[in-house]
């Protein structure tokens, strides 16, 4: 009786509530910078610092996230979702917790460099992870709690730095990670991921434990699909020598590229991280204030109109969470992301007769509006648009893989994105550099447009088989190669992951 209430729902508003806990230590990580510097730069600080080490504690993570980029496609396939969770958790709490002792400018840039690490693993794992656990009728607004977690986390590590040392808030976001670090201890294995092992009564157990009666049909077309699948992996004979293993999986990869189930979901991905990276919403975070002067104007109280964003920010994620359950994800694309295109040009024009007094009329407030807009625009669409479309199109097969393609390049080009505001400010001004953003995601925004499949409230079966061309096939099959098809086998064998 007293468990009435722990419905299906319910499971999988808890298995997503850890995997969000996780994704906010992107906030935590990013945001523990502006708590960092202004007190090592004290004349009473322990650990002195200079512009340049200054820079170094800040880019650190960005610079290592694509390395865990690289890496979790491993650890996802090899040891489970669920377990690569709590290794990038526990790496997570450790360098929390050293870094609350640190007393040397060393120890905190490793740290910083691990967890950068640990944020790579994250950000992929996580949207597939959601995306694997969830309901296709609930998937997109539990994918966008991703986003919610990572404001909060902003806004948090923000908040603590305001009325505590950096020691005390590092340590009060490693007991936050650790009860995250519970949380998931306490989840299942993705459903989709004991398929793919051949582990098929665990897979309906945890399926069942997390959807309920309601969904057999998605549960069977899956296990069906991993069958044939696995069937054509024991057929295969693996190599002996190394040389033939890396032949093996040159060649695997070779095919891959000829699937469009393989490389389209990753053409698209790249479209959308694009859309995401150069909205210039990241500029309201690292640049805030550069921005705040060129719009708005030096005469105002810059620390209101900060913590005004940061609250918007939060209240756009949550309004995105309706409207992603609500409304097709081509609508809100076109809608939302069109949006942050308009702001952009919309800011760049009034930046531009701002410099050059060409405005009949001006006000702080007109400024104060456009930055709201870009914030509503980005919080809202193209911040988590990406997130929802990476949990929903990646193919069973290769979702590690093509997942992992997607971010690192999506790694590369938002550091060069970064890394170019200051050039870009200097050699084109604040309106010059929104007018070329705002052509980039136009161009972006009008591609993803005419790739993206419809994918609100569709399994990610019939996804997968859409960009497959038609439903998965045992003859098709037989000549296809997996890419870790000996490895994988032989893991069936040996690894075992029991359901707590």
């Amino acid at each position: 009786m007293g468990k009435t209430w722990i419905t299906p729902f319910v499971r999988q508003c808890y298995v997503t509530a850890g995997t969000s806990l996780n994704m906010a230590s992107h906030g935590f990580v990013m945001g523990f910078a502006a708590v960092l510097l202004p007190q090592l730069r004290k004349p009473d600080s322990i650990i002195p610092i200079d512009q340049v080490t200054g820079s170094w504690i800040v880019s650190t993570p960005a610079i290592s996230q694509v390395l865990g980029n690289f890496i979790v496609p491993s650890l996802m396939n090899v040891l489970g979702r669920r377990r690569a969770n709590l290794i990038s958790i526990l790496v997570m709490i450790i360098c929390w917790l050293t870094i609350s002792v640190a007393d040397n400018f060393i120890t905190i840039i490793i740290c910083r460099a691990i967890q950068g690490v640990s944020l790579g693993i994250s950000a992929s794992l996580s949207p597939i992870l959601i995306g694997e656990y969830t309901s296709p009728k609930n998937r997109g607004s539990f994918i966008t709690t991703l986003s919610v977690a990572m404001s909060i986390g902003v806004l948090t590590i923000h908040t603590l730095g305001s009325y505590s040392t950096w020691q005390i808030t590092a340590l009060v976001v490693a007991i936050i990670a650790f009860v995250d670090f519970l949380m998931v201890i306490y989840s299942p294995e993705s459903p989709i991921w004991l398929a793919d092992k051949g582990r098929y009564s665990e897979c309906r157990s945890v399926f069942m434990w997390l959807r309920g009666s309601g969904e057999e049909d998605e549960l069977n077309k899956m296990i069906e699909a991993a069958i044939i699948i696995n069937n054509i992996k024991a057929a295969s004979v693996a190599p002996k020598t190394i040389t033939g293993k890396v032949k093996k999986s040159l060649s695997s990869f070779s095919e891959a590229l000829t699937k469009r189930e393989f490389y389209k979901p990753i053409f698209i991905m790249i479209n959308v991280y694009n859309i995401g990276i150069w909205s210039a919403v990241a500029l309201l975070t690292t640049y805030i204030i550069d921005v705040i002067h060129y719009v708005v104007g030096t005469e105002v109280d810059v620390p209101v109109i900060v913590i005004s964003l940061g609250i918007q920010r939060i209240v756009s994620n949550l309004v995105a969470v309706y409207l992603y359950k609500t409304f097709k994800r081509k609508t809100l694309l076109y809608v939302l992301c069109g949006l942050n295109a308009l702001t952009l040009f919309a800011t760049g024009i009034y930046v531009y007769a701002k410099l050059h007094n060409l405005l009949p009329f001006d006000h702080p407030s007109i400024g104060v509006i456009l930055i709201h807009l870009h914030m509503f625009s980005g919080a809202t669409g193209c911040v988590p648009f990406p997130f929802i479309i990476a949990g929903e199109i990646f193919p069973t097969q290769y979702k590690s893989l093509a997942g992992g393609i997607s971010v690192v390049i999506f790694s590369c080009i938002f550091s060069v994105m970064i890394k170019s505001v200051p050039s870009m400010f200097i050699t084109f001004g604040l309106h010059g550099s929104y007018f070329i953003y705002g052509v980039i995601v136009t161009y972006f925004l009008i591609v993803s447009g005419i790739f993206l499949p419809e994918t609100k409230d569709r399994t990610l079966q019939d996804i997968e088989d859409e960009f497959r061309g038609k439903p998965i096939d045992p003859e098709e099959l037989k000549s296809m190669q997996s890419l870790t098809t000996w490895q994988k086998h032989k893991m069936d064998r040996r690894c075992s992951s029991p359901l707590i």
